[in-house]
């Protein structure tokens, strides 16, 4: 079994070293590579040092490093980690096996902290918030979505699409597996400060209001029909509520005095229908991307069965595969 850890950093001379070699003491069998995206410091030089694989992503941006990272690296399972030592290693061995014995395709390190440093006031409301907010529009099924410690099967990290730039690649990572309806895990893993020396790259007020705005065009992306069947209903409400006043004076002289607003009343209706039109058409060619997105992802074979049988077969083995055979009882 090849097990890669993906180290995205930047600016990292502080903290990569120590991240490294954590990961390579509880994963010794893993290669361990650290995308440096344009740091001005010595993290590559401090990355080779503890033992890394050193690779440059030009592309600023934490969701262009996530995407060259899937993109270059070929491996059954990948570890997905901050270059920060905020992290602890040592779940990492639980979160594989629930990949490679349960098939589960993403599992989130859930962070848990002691230290008041280590996770900032602002950035747990700021999480609680968002992640709210998530499960308001796609439903609840994590409780960390901004957690930057992950382990994903082959299988979703070469059918994630990644089209985010930035710290916002969680927030996507997190809507492909709702909307592909993927399973999911959390595991507890403690969080800790950052070194002495070494600095957050995260803006708490810009990177939230970013995180935010993908999350809003994911909805209206993935889950059109209710994205413009609520604009409708908003401009339909908006619609009757002006048209009142006109309607009841039309019932009592039989007149229109308030010509204009009858013709802005008509027109945000007309306004409110187009946009559910807008959104019956757009949710079918939504789940053409999904059902193209969910034949890639399956073109991939499930951890459990080349870790219980490394040869292809036709026919299924229950005793080989036994989660197959009772997801299909």
């Amino acid at each position: 079994m090849r097990v890669a850890v993906l180290i995205p950093c930047y600016n990292e001379e502080v903290a990569i070293g120590q991240t490294v070699a954590g990961f390579r003491k509880a994963l010794p069998e893993a290669t361990v590579y650290v995308y440096d995206n344009n740091s001005k410091d010595q993290t590559s030089a401090r990355a080779r040092e503890a033992g890394a694989v050193v690779r440059i992503e030009r592309l600023q941006g934490k969701g262009n490093v996530v995407r060259r990272m899937f993109s270059d690296i070929d491996a059954d399972v990948y570890v997905m980690a901050d270059g920060d030592a905020t992290y602890d290693p040592a779940p990492v061995r639980e979160m594989i096996a629930l990949v490679t014995e349960h098939n589960t395709d993403m599992v989130v390190g859930r962070r848990v902290h002691t230290e008041q440093e280590a996770y900032r006031a602002g950035h747990v409301l700021g999480n609680k918030l968002l992640t709210g907010f998530l499960a308001r529009l796609f439903g609840q099924r994590f409780t960390d979505i901004l957690s930057g410690y992950r382990v994903f099967s082959r299988r979703f990290v070469k059918s994630f699409p990644a089209l985010s730039a930035g710290f916002e690649t969680e927030t996507e990572l997190t809507v492909h597996a709702l909307t592909l309806n993927l399973p999911i895990a959390e595991v507890d893993t403690e969080y800790f400060a950052r070194p002495t020396g070494s600095t957050s790259k995260l803006n708490t007020y810009r990177d939230g209001f970013r995180i935010l705005m993908v999350m809003l065009g994911l909805f209206k992306n993935e889950r059109p029909l209710a994205f413009f069947g609520l604009a409708g209903a908003l401009l339909a409400a908006v619609a009757i509520g002006i048209s009142v006043p006109v309607f009841i004076t039309y019932v009592e002289t039989g007149l229109v005095p308030r010509f204009p607003t009858a013709i802005l009343s008509a027109s945000m209706m007309l306004l409110a229908f187009l946009s559910l039109v807008c959104g019956l058409v757009l949710d079918t060619v939504t789940r053409g991307r999904r059902e193209i997105k969910r034949l890639s992802y399956l073109q991939v074979v499930a951890p459990h069965s080349w870790a219980a049988s490394p040869q292809p077969s036709v026919g299924l083995n229950p005793e080989a595969h036994p989660l197959e055979a009772s997801s299909l009882s």
